[in-house]
């Protein structure tokens, strides 16, 4: 009998993992304001996910936030000088890699 809620916590993890991975995908299009939506779920969730494969999902998504950001925050007065440009792009695409795999392994339920 503890196997049907157990089933249904993961499928609430699994969920909850998607709708953060869309929220950060749907943050580059909208200068991130769904992001920044976005880690504030993955921070709430991630205690509650301690030692699941959902953990891993959530600590990515944080990861990846904060090191976008901070590159990011490096990278744009670093426009003036066009040096900057290329490290916008390499951030955005590096960004989007993250999400899409830690998506593409929460539907498949695996780990990040």
């Amino acid at each position: 009998m503890s196997e049907a809620p157990r089933v249904a916590d993961q499928d609430n993890g699994r969920i909850m993992a998607i709708v953060a991975y869309v929220l950060f995908l749907v943050g580059v299009p909208t200068v991130h304001l769904s992001s920044i939506v976005g880690v504030i779920l993955a921070y709430i969730q991630r205690n509650d996910w301690r030692g699941t494969l959902w953990e891993s999902h959530f600590e990515a998504m944080i990861t990846t936030f904060w090191i976008s950001f901070v590159v990011g925050l490096v990278a744009i007065p670093l426009c003036f000088v066009i040096v900057g440009i290329p490290i916008l792009i390499g951030v955005v695409v590096w960004f989007l890699y993250r999400n899409i795999r830690g998506l593409v392994h929460a539907i498949e339920s695996k780990p990040y």
